[in-house]
């Protein structure tokens, strides 16, 4: 797979901005993209992803809303059924359970129960994630409960580079597309080319070769899992870091060959361990190469608790470098 962390670009950017690029270019390429969203207009976004598009598309192209998600989720249904490629924003993940009927039961839904006759080309774009002292409300990670749906496709980027290449992607895709944006990934720098260029959805990138274990994540845990991963290097532990980028369809070639070149797995990720996204990975891991392991496939996730407002428990509550670098060493022992 092509390390796309080192993909030989000079200029360096923030997230927030790279996914501003994203919509700034696709707007510019189709006229029938537009964004909606709470504040998205004269505020820029909670994350000032969107600042400066008003003023450079108006309000017919930058639509703000009224605090209503499942209005925001069904007003991008019906755009995008009657011709319109629609971007719809929600200030958190966590708020998208309001619009869930829209998302589930109708977004999800339509293409196949028009017989594939209805196009749905139709971005959802929700932050999502720990770190930033948002507390239970504004700090989950529920990117499970969308998976598990038919008829949506769902992306999150680790790198400014991913974030603008994938959503560019979603933003032409002619079905439902969720794109997870990790808030404390926004102000992150890296490269990100001038030149126009597309990163595909539902292909894995690994961001470091190895040889001892492979750590499958995704989002902010890739940089724990590089951050062990190096820390390891220094005890003569050669760590794969797989980012699969794209939760569905999940590239589950990628990740089984890396796990039959190194033979031993630990899935990470942010979320709640019980019934997280990475319980999946597991699973098809151990159905697929369980002759080529040797050692049990480890899991390391968040604690099964709302999320803390003080900032020392949330992050103990949440995975970081040195609870992978343990699991790493556990699968290495051979023993649960």
């Amino acid at each position: 797979m092509a390390n796309t962390m080192s993909n030989g670009a000079t200029r360096e950017i923030f997230m927030s901005e790279a996914l501003r690029e994203a919509i700034d270019e696709e707007m510019q390429r189709d006229p029938t993209v537009f964004l909606v969203g709470e504040e998205i207009g004269v505020w820029g976004g909670s994350y000032a992803v969107s600042a400066g598009l008003l003023e450079k598309y108006g309000p017919d192209r930058i639509v703000d809303t009224p605090i209503a998600e499942a209005a925001i989720a069904g007003l991008g249904i019906g755009a995008a059924l009657t011709g319109s490629r629609p971007i719809a924003e929600f200030m958190y993940s966590d708020f998208m359970g309001i619009a869930m009927d829209q998302i589930v039961n109708q977004a999800a839904k339509n293409r196949y129960m028009f017989g594939g006759k209805a196009r749905l080309p139709l971005t959802y774009r929700a932050p999502f994630g720990a770190g930033t002292g948002n507390a239970a409300q504004h700090t989950q990670s529920l990117e499970a409960w969308f998976v598990h749906v038919p008829g949506l496709k769902v992306i999150t980027a680790s790198t400014p580079y991913d974030a603008k290449g994938l959503l560019k992607s979603a933003i032409r895709e002619d079905n439902v597309v969720v794109s997870f944006e990790h808030k404390a990934l926004y102000a992150m720098r890296g490269h990100v080319p001038e030149e126009e260029y597309l990163v595909p959805i539902g292909v894995a990138d690994v961001k470091r070769e190895g040889t001892d274990v492979s750590v499958i994540t995704y989002a902010r845990q890739v940089h724990y899992a590089l951050e062990a991963a190096e820390q390891l290097a220094a005890e003569g532990i050669s760590v794969e870091v797989v980012d699969v980028r794209s939760l569905y369809p999940l590239d589950t070639d990628a990740i089984l060959r890396s796990v039959r070149k190194t033979h031993r797995a630990v899935v990470l990720y942010e979320a709640v361990r019980f019934g997280g996204f990475g319980a999946e990975i597991a699973s098809q891991i151990q159905e697929l190469a369980f002759d080529d392991l040797d050692a049990p496939v480890l899991r390391v996730g968040a604690a099964h608790a709302p999320v803390p407002f003080s900032e020392p428990l949330e992050q103990g509550s949440f995975p970081d470098a040195e609870k992978v670098a343990a699991a790493i060493r556990e699968s290495l022992q051979g023993v649960r």
